[in-house]
């Protein structure tokens, strides 16, 4: 009974102690078609997207796709168990490249992950759609501080994200590599 009332404070305590609250995010439902794993479907396309960047250029969708995923692995990484083969500076690399893209589209520095990803995900639905009403609510400036205007300019012109590209592939070498086994042959 002691242990279980230690542990239900636990949380209490760490809000009084001033820590900051554990980020969480998410990818919409049906975000892979059929049964993929979402973390590993938004590392092959950020890796894919950042490791071709003339690839997102003129292409305001698809480079507001990549930065949601993006802005996802960097609050899912630290804590994900389906890393294979973690790069040891992943986590490091993936909050400096947080800070280069959240920079070159005008994101507010205290903006929750989870409205930055809804955000650029609904505006990367609503250009396929062709809805400027439905663009203009995605990027709310609130949290995309360009506003719809400046932030779509921006995602249709990134300039060089060298360490969201590096952090990118990171990320896909940490998810996508094959096991390891501790086990050698000696054949």
């Amino acid at each position: 009974m002691l242990r279980r009332s230690v542990l239900l404070a636990l949380p209490a305590l760490a809000a009084c102690a001033g820590l900051p609250p554990v980020e969480t995010a998410s990818l919409p439902s049906g975000f892979v078609e059929g049964a993929g794993d979402p973390t590993r479907a938004a590392a092959l396309h950020a890796g894919s997207a950042f490791g071709q960047p003339a690839s997102l250029a003129g292409r305001p969708g698809v480079a507001a796709r990549a930065l949601a995923e993006m802005e996802y692995l960097a609050v899912e990484l630290p804590s994900n168990p389906v890393a294979r083969n973690p790069v040891p500076t992943l986590l490091p690399q993936m909050q400096a490249a947080r800070s280069e893209w959240r920079g070159a589209i005008g994101v507010a520095a205290d903006a929750p992950p989870q409205r930055v990803i809804n955000g650029l995900l609904a505006a990367s639905r609503a250009l396929e759609e062709g809805r400027q009403d439905a663009l203009r609510a995605a990027l709310a400036p609130e949290v995309f501080t360009a506003g719809p205007e400046g932030t779509l300019a921006r995602l249709n012109a990134l300039p060089p994200l060298p360490r969201t590209a590096a952090a990118a592939a990171a990320a896909e070498r940490s998810l996508i590599a094959p096991e390891r086994s501790p086990v050698t042959s000696t054949l």
